[in-house]
């Protein structure tokens, strides 16, 4: 078989400009089911994304329309060949992020991006859905000290933790280390009911969670009761030095500058750290500032530090989730300025009228 998983025949017809124009490309009969989809529903969202009229004959797709269209639809045709010969699942889903990569022409191709392999788990394999995440993952890979900074859904700690027990199975290190900061929404475990673990558990909660999703359940608590994984507060990493480890903390807007500053210092060697965080979700008591907002300036042009920024181009999740956290990123620049948003919202209320 040829390198040449989709091939544009020479029939390819082009009028003057502006005009329809038409080519084919050949399907790999064992990867067309593949791209296609299920009742042809990768085929469905294709045509609406891309303003073209695909057909499908035996083994060759016949796609016609703008000129632009065709062009874009041929491409992202051929690129999700090369995705489904790596194993990557195509899906509506991954159809529109294929769409969206190709129309940043950016660096990276579809195929770069979401078939690369993070974590084979029970149900797949994990791997990254957006430039962003792409870029989020090989800063992993690349520096010693990552910063991944983003809204909800962007997966900033679910891929962290993917690299973490990853590196756990290929023996880069020999232990895995999760931590979160256990005072959030104001509240004090002094004045929770329960024992200690009790108290402590709520917060933890999601890591294990993760967890159960990317390894055996059954295995989890033998690891963590030899020592292998460890999900704890940050309050237990004072005093500590954490050697041969890849470490996460999550959640970590919720740090002071001091709990900030002694948790990255407990770095040993052959360790790795991954802070991970989202500084509009502060829940801070007493307005006090955020380690991860000023950990930034402190640690800038710092070698084998790395900051990636996740956006709300990285939201996996309802698409809608998108559009809350740009509304609430606009809000909160509204504040930054000094407008007050009640009046912002009047003006519009008064113009639609």
């Amino acid at each position: 078989m040829s390198d040449t998983v989709a091939e544009t025949q020479g029939d390819d017809r082009r009028g003057p400009a502006g005009s329809p124009s038409r080519t084919a490309v050949q399907l790999d009969p064992d990867l067309a089911m593949a791209v296609l989809g299920a009742a042809d529903a990768n085929l469905r969202a294709l045509e609406e994304l891309l303003d073209a009229d695909l057909h499908v004959r035996g083994g060759t797709m016949t796609i016609s329309g703008d000129p632009g269209a065709v062009d874009q639809a041929s491409r992202v045709v051929s690129d999700l060949l090369r995705q489904a010969r790596r194993g990557v699942e195509i899906t509506p889903a991954s159809v529109r992020r294929s769409v969206e990569i190709l129309a940043d022409s950016g660096p990276l191709t579809p195929e770069e991006v979401l078939g690369t392999d993070v974590l084979s788990r029970r149900g797949g394999m994990i791997r990254p859905k957006t430039v962003g995440q792409k870029r989020y993952v090989d800063a992993i890979d690349d520096h010693t000290v990552v910063f991944g900074l983003g809204p909800a859904g962007t997966g900033k700690t679910y891929l962290a933790m993917a690299k973490a027990v990853a590196a756990l199975r290929a023996k880069d290190v020999s232990r895995i280390i999760l931590t979160r900061p256990a005072v959030e929404a104001g509240e004090r475990l002094g004045y929770l009911p329960g024992t200690l673990h009790e108290k402590i558990d709520p917060y933890l909660r999601p890591l294990y969670d993760s967890l159960h999703d990317m390894m055996d359940p059954e295995a989890i608590p033998k690891l963590m009761a030899a020592g292998v994984i460890e999900v704890a507060p940050l309050a237990y990493m004072r005093g500590r030095t954490l050697n041969d480890a890849f470490i996460i903390l999550d959640e970590a807007q919720n740090t002071t500058p001091e709990q900030m500053k002694m948790f990255l210092t407990r770095l040993g060697f052959g360790s790795k750290i991954v802070v991970t965080g989202d500084i509009t979700q502060i829940d801070l008591p007493g307005g006090q500032r955020s380690g991860l907002k000023v950990v930034r300036d402190i640690l800038k042009g710092v070698p084998d530090i790395h900051f990636s920024e996740l956006t709300s181009a990285d939201v996996v999740r309802h698409a809608l989730v998108a559009r809350i956290v740009d509304a609430y990123a606009k809000h909160e620049e509204r504040l930054d300025r000094g407008e007050e948003p009640t009046a912002v919202h009047r003006s519009r209320e008064h113009r639609h009228r």
